[in-house]
């Protein structure tokens, strides 16, 4: 009797913790006010970046957007693995570096899935235009496999310590034959590369695909260097990178008088630069729109361009 009773309470046990995973997945009622992607936007904006995706892959349970990431602390593509530190020494870091010595710096700045394959392919991309680009390694080795990895990575990034990391990478490549350095970064590379432009005086312009930093973080209306912006017409990630977003950022860089840009291409989304197979999955997979090669090469072609005059040295200037 006494292992009987045992047995229904273990099974009543098990449908209520069913029934609460129902909901906590689902949606619980109007009535219970229990916040699933609480995340406190001051520093750690990652409900920005969830709040766009397709909702079954915003849960843990739902590993549905995987992605086919190489570990970061491989090297690979022609990148050379080195070490630098922050400035006051406390915290040493990997960064990928890849260019010719002495050629204008670019430090390029991962999306919230880490320094994977696809962040990869873009330093490549830049350094065939003549730069020497240079990856931070802000999540230390980690990298997200899917949505629920990045975003636990993502919230735990130490903002202000990540643009410590951007300063200490553009002060590496000057000292190491870069006589100007900018900084281009996707998504959350994206804000943190506008982040630069206020906080960064190593940085000599930037170039943000994207996404736009928290004002606790930085303010675009102290924008110091000159800034190009790239977004989405169709990306709906509210207050981060979505056309609203892009227009504040406008307004925000015409009061602070610096030199700007910004562009927003009709019908593409978030992460439309993502150009490699594997990364064209994933956007599809994650609910964003379709890809546009001609899209990536009229904003490579801008970036280039822009770059071209503020950090490359050319004869004619």
């Amino acid at each position: 009797m006494a292992w009987l009773l045992l047995l229904s309470f273990l099974a009543f046990g098990i449908r209520i913790v069913y029934t609460f995973i129902y909901f906590y997945v689902m949606g619980f009622p109007s009535f219970i006010n229990i916040r699933r992607d609480f995340s406190p936007l001051s520093l750690r904006p990652a409900g920005l970046f969830t709040r766009g995706l397709n909702p079954s892959l915003r849960h843990p349970l739902f590993h549905v957007c995987r992605a086919m990431a190489v570990a970061a602390t491989s090297v690979d593509q022609g990148f050379e693995k080195i070490q630098i530190q922050r400035e006051n020494g406390n915290s040493v870091f990997d960064v990928y570096v890849k260019g010719e010595e002495g050629a204008p710096g670019v430090v390029v700045v991962q999306e919230w899935w880490g320094v994977d394959y696809e962040v990869k392919n873009h330093a490549s991309t830049i350094a065939k235009m003549d730069y020497r680009s240079l990856i931070p390694d802000l999540y230390r080795g980690k990298v997200g496999l899917d949505v629920a990895e990045a975003q636990h990575l993502l919230e735990g990034l130490d903002w202000q310590g990540a643009v410590k990391d951007i300063a200490a990478s553009a002060k590496w490549l000057k000292e190491n034959g870069s006589s100007k350095v900018g900084v281009t970064g996707f998504c959350m590379g994206g804000a943190l590369s506008i982040a630069s432009a206020v906080l960064v005086p190593e940085i000599d312009a930037a170039v943000a695909f994207y996404g736009v930093p928290p004002p606790e973080l930085a303010d675009a209306s102290c924008a110091k260097t000159p800034v190009q912006g790239h977004f989405g017409e169709l990306d709906n990630m509210a207050g981060f990178s979505d056309v609203e977003a892009a227009k504040s950022l406008e307004a925000k860089l015409q009061a602070a008088g610096v030199p700007y840009e910004i562009y927003i291409y009709p019908n593409n989304g978030h992460a439309f630069m993502n150009s490699s197979p594997d990364a064209i999955n994933r956007k599809i997979e994650c609910g964003f729109a379709e890809h546009d090669p001609e899209a990536v090469k009229i904003a490579w072609s801008r970036f280039d361009e822009w770059f071209g005059k503020y950090i490359k040295q050319r004869s004619s200037i």
